[in-house]
């Protein structure tokens, strides 16, 4: 079993509901474990005259290969009516692997750990409810000090219900 960190962003559809139903979704994965959630957070979207986002961070214990769960995390996008036609552009659901385990993948498909981790507070913050105080990344870098470069601008936690 190795642990695994996935994003997860709406600001469509009901945007909390979205992030219900991916946990339950992720919860079903074969040969996976849902080890924990964070607190859900509102953002500003990275692109003007957009909804805000709500994000948050998963914990999993698996087995699955990198690109299988990318598979699965795909299949779990399209099944809550995620339709890619821009970039960057608004959705109803967005699932990101952000760390693998301590592992380092550059494909054609995945680049982990995630690119921008460092710059997206949206991630960050839920990250560090999960992860451990000195968790560092496969490439070298510590969580701690991505935090601390990182300010808490522009999220706002939501109440847990």
């Amino acid at each position: 079993m190795e642990r695994i960190y996935v994003g997860m962003g709406s600001n469509l559809a009901a945007p909390v509901e979205q992030l219900r139903s991916a946990v339950e979704a992720l919860a079903q994965l074969p040969r996976t474990a849902l080890v924990g959630v964070s607190t859900f957070y509102q953002s500003d979207s990275l692109l003007p005259g957009q909804p805000r986002y709500t994000n948050a961070v998963t914990a999993l214990d698996s087995t699955l290969a990198p690109l299988e769960l990318l598979d699965a995390l795909q299949a779990i996008e399209i099944d809550q009516g995620r339709e890619r036609h821009e970039r960057w552009g608004p959705r109803t659901l967005d699932l990101d692997i952000l760390l693998f385990g301590n592992r380092l993948i550059d494909e054609s498909r995945l680049k982990v750990p995630h690119y921008h981790l460092q710059a997206r507070a949206f991630v960050l913050y839920p990250l560090a409810e999960l992860a451990p105080a000195d968790l560092q990344l496969a490439d070298g870098r510590h969580l701690h000090e991505l935090l601390a470069a990182c300010p808490f601008v522009g999220l706002e936690r939501l109440p847990q219900t």
